[in-house]
């Protein structure tokens, strides 16, 4: 659902890249809405950094919509880095926000210098990104995955396990996991699925997958669901389709139930923990981790490989004869 990038006032031109990046370079609507959202804080910016609102009017109230190619023209590769210089100081965005930022930036200077052909020369070209920390990322081990599985309960525990059991068995995105339809589960038991940048790929279900999904359609609703919802395979206590909002409460509820919301745990972290699980105890390659999880880059998904690779570094540093060194002897 588009928000920012269907606001009534944004420039003709940010209107003509949003449908460019919906209809010709199949842009998932969230990324649409974050690249919209973004260029109108930088015109924002530029306007209030430029004098050219009154000093006392608030941020959220400068008007961009006469942003046109003649100011556009004026921008240059400094004015990037004093907005991405106040994001950091006035919004304290992180590494990770203004790096989206100077990516949201780069497209659109990209689309009306190439596409559109309305500057000679880019000059957002050279626009660097905000090198970011590579934090390893937390995930449960086999033994804390069975906990949590072993914890659910309640009126809802055929769903509540489904749910948990594909997270943890398939690695899933929270989008593509409320987005499943019954119907979408093929008789080899596979399925397909959207992740980001609309970009499907296959899913294959294991015996516990399979097993978790026929116990929950044996009591899945099926009265009283709406037309629009009929095939949704998971469903709220409303009968609709499940709300990412709601998977996430189900999934902290159990690592609190478990002992587990101390460790900063969520949603994402599940499908963290798959891919490490698949990594350590399936002797499964890079590239075809790559290919389970939806990656577009293999250094995203290296990241399990270094995990791994401290793991092993752990282990040999805790043998009782890691710091036995030879005597000299006279």
């Amino acid at each position: 659902m588009l928000k920012y990038a269907k606001q009534p006032n944004l420039p003709p031109l940010l209107k003509d890249f949003v449908n460019h990046e919906l209809a010709i370079r199949n842009r998932s609507e969230l990324t649409v809405d974050e690249y919209a959202l973004d260029l109108i804080l930088f015109f924002r910016f530029l306007k209030q950094y430029r004098n050219l609102v009154p000093p006392t009017l608030a941020f959220e109230d400068i008007d961009i919509s006469d942003i046109d190619i003649a100011f556009l023209r004026t921008v240059s590769l400094a004015d990037a880095y004093a907005f991405l210089s106040y994001c950091k100081s006035e919004r304290d965005n992180d590494a990770a926000a203004r790096a989206r930022k100077s990516s949201s930036i780069r497209a659109f200077f990209r689309y009306i210098s190439v596409q559109q052909k309305l500057l000679d020369e880019n000059p957002m070209q050279e626009l660097e990104t905000p090198k970011q920390k590579k934090a390893q990322p937390k995930y449960l081990t086999l033994e804390e995955s069975m906990r949590l599985l072993d914890s659910v309960d309640g009126k809802f525990k055929e769903r509540d396990y489904c749910i948990l059991t594909l997270f943890l068995n398939c690695g899933l995105r929270l989008s593509e996991l409320v987005s499943i339809n019954y119907t979408d589960i093929k008789d080899n038991h596979t399925l397909v699925v959207t992740g980001k940048g609309n970009k499907q790929r296959t899913v294959y279900l294991n015996d516990a997958c399979m097993t978790a999904i026929k116990n929950y359609m044996a009591v899945r609703p099926v009265d009283r669901v709406p037309q629009k919802d009929k095939t949704a395979l998971f469903l709220s206590s409303r009968f609709q389709r499940i709300s990412p909002k709601t998977v996430q409460h189900i999934v902290y509820m159990y690592l609190d139930k478990c002992g587990l919301s101390d460790r900063g745990l969520s949603v994402h972290k599940l499908r963290h923990t798959a891919a490490t699980l698949m990594y350590q105890y399936g002797n499964v390659d890079v590239l075809v981790l790559k290919e389970i999880l939806g990656h577009e880059n293999l250094g995203t998904t290296e990241i399990y490989t270094h995990i791994v690779n401290d793991q092993l570094k752990k282990a040999s540093d805790a043998n009782p004869l890691a710091k036995v060194k030879q005597t000299k002897k006279d």
